[in-house]
């Protein structure tokens, strides 16, 4: 009894302490302390918060298309893929869209290409809204798109009738967000957005029964870069691929540092072409593709050698160069001498048309448009671009929420840069024991996958008028690939008369889809049949062994 007693008193004494403790009164509940409007108002936005989902989501809706005579009734999915870390932990939300033949069974062999933009962190709506998925938005070669309602609708040039398709949004862009505790800095680097898609495409196929279908990759603009590394990453993990399209390409920002020449070299085809187009050359040869051969002769020659002598160039040699490219690309050897030989890409897109109060655009010099400053150094804005957004990204908001059915508070952004975090990590390892790249080049991981794979088909599509990633350039750093004679015959380069978006070009996107459907045929052929190609090297990239 004498026990009980004395343990009552030393619960009570404990409970009196522990309220007087709480600053509440002894023997009285504690009232929960009452929140601010602040306090409610927090815990109101942080549950009203739009995230992106763990669990997978799948929106499906049917569709058809007309090509060649032939009506293809396919499935269009609207969807994200969760990707996960060794662990299995979520660490990211990929959106996707994907377009697959009606009948398409898992294990099918029939082939997938999976498309992304470039940026980095651009999503893939230029791609998905302009190109080869079975609907697409009209466009004019080269005009300024009206205003809405827009003309969006089924496309006879879809690529369905050879492969299935899926666009991927890079991780910060789009819909696509990191998960959980995971820092955009994860993602935003060049092996790191690789890693990103190899899982992202690793996990689709898994998902949907795809490992025994040909697989393809198309990268525009910055995703070029990404198919290299991709192409030798998904290699390495097991996944052989059939082909890769690099449409507009820059696989190699090492010429882009100040005080290197090569760009200028890169540059000055293009420049050629866009003279001839808008027709300021005193010779003017009858096609585009002649001026555009000299222009390469005469980088690769007198100019090369006058750029490499720097400050030492003797007075003859510098007026020699300033005339000969001053016939090629338009601008007056005065001007050229003053700039040292060496045009950057502003100055002449402003030069160019001075005289007309015109400049020229970037993404594709054929457009032109009118500064508020007519002697300014470089354009205000760029027209090429201008001309097409507003279009592109009202169609894709209206056709993703109300005939795919994808609906969500996120809003879809337009690059991972508007977003708090944004920084890139440019470093690249590149492989077989090459080193790590301050400023990366991944043909030479395209280069190792092609000699690991002899199956291997590239395909280079460039637009004479696209000075954004110059065709001239891309000839150059996929030429240092150093391929052997027969590996050399897997690689294809084409153009056409249209600027950094091919597609826009309503002529062009017809000679590309002609292109591409040989293309695939051959690549699918090249790989059924019992002889390789090219022969393999020793060293190949490759699964470890166990």
């Amino acid at each position: 009894m004498r026990l009980r007693l004395v343990a009552g008193l030393l619960l009570a004494t404990s409970t009196i302490a522990a309220a007087q403790d709480r600053g509440a009164p002894a023997g009285r509940p504690q009232k929960p302390a009452e929140k601010t409007a602040a306090d409610a108002q927090k815990d109101a936005v942080e549950a009203g918060t739009a995230v992106a989902p763990v669990e997978e989501r799948e929106e499906r809706s049917k569709g058809a298309v007309t090509v060649a005579g032939r009506r293809l009734a396919y499935t269009a999915t609207a969807g994200t893929l969760t990707l996960r870390d060794t662990e299995g932990k979520p660490t990211a939300s990929m959106f996707y869209t994907a377009y697959t033949l009606d009948g398409t069974k898992p294990g099918t062999k029939r082939p997938i290409t999976f498309f992304y933009n470039g940026g980095p962190g651009s999503p893939t709506f230029w791609l998905h809204m302009g190109s080869f998925a079975p609907v697409r938005l009209q466009t004019g070669n080269p005009e300024f798109i009206r205003p809405a309602p827009y003309d969006f609708g089924p496309n006879p040039y879809t690529l369905l009738d050879k492969t299935d398709m899926v666009f991927l949004d890079a991780i910060g862009a789009g819909y696509s967000r990191p998960l959980g505790d995971m820092k955009p800095a994860a993602f935003y680097g060049v092996d790191e957005d690789a890693d990103a898609f190899a899982r992202a495409i690793l996990r689709y196929a898994t998902k949907f029964g795809r490992w025994n279908s040909p697989k393809f990759l198309f990268g525009e603009s910055y995703g070029t870069l990404r198919s290299g590394a991709l192409a030798y990453q998904l290699q390495d993990r097991g996944m052989a691929l059939n082909g890769v399209v690099l449409l507009s390409s820059i696989m190699n920002y090492g010429y882009r540092q100040p005080g290197l020449d090569q760009v200028y070299l890169n540059y000055l085809p293009s420049y050629a072409a866009t003279a001839w187009y808008h027709n300021r050359l005193a010779n003017r040869p009858a096609d585009v593709a002649t001026v555009v051969q000299q222009a390469r002769d005469f980088a690769t020659g007198p100019y090369m050698s006058a750029l490499a002598k720097g400050q030492n160039i003797s007075d003859a040699e510098r007026d020699q160069v300033a005339e000969g490219m001053s016939r090629l690309i338009g601008l007056s050897p005065d001007f050229i001498k003053r700039a040292n030989l060496r045009i950057d890409l502003p100055r002449f897109q402003k030069e160019l048309l001075r005289g007309t109060r015109q400049t020229v655009g970037r993404f594709d010099s054929r457009y032109t448009g009118t500064d508020s400053d007519a002697a300014g150094e470089r354009p205000e804005t760029d027209v090429s671009s201008d001309a097409i957004s507003g279009a592109f990204i009202a169609t894709f908001n209206d056709y993703t929420t109300h005939t795919l059915g994808y609906k969500t508070d996120m809003p879809y952004r337009l690059s991972a840069r508007d977003a708090a975090g944004w920084t890139w990590n440019w470093k690249h390892d590149a492989p077989n024991r090459m080193g790590q790249q301050n400023n990366p080049n991944t043909a030479i991981d395209l280069a190792a996958a092609m000699r690991a794979n002899p199956y291997l088909q590239v395909l280079s599509m460039n637009g004479w008028y696209d000075m954004a990633t110059p065709f001239f350039g891309t000839e150059n750093d996929l030429g240092h690939m150093m391929l052997e004679p027969g590996q050399r015959a897997n690689l294809r380069f084409v153009y056409y008369p249209a600027g950094h978006m091919t597609y826009l070009n309503p002529e062009a996107l017809v000679a590309m889809k002609r292109d591409l459907s040989d293309w695939y045929d051959r690549a699918v052929a090249v790989a059924r049949s019992g002889t390789p190609p090219v022969t393999p090297t020793v060293a190949a990239a490759g699964p470890t062994p166990n």
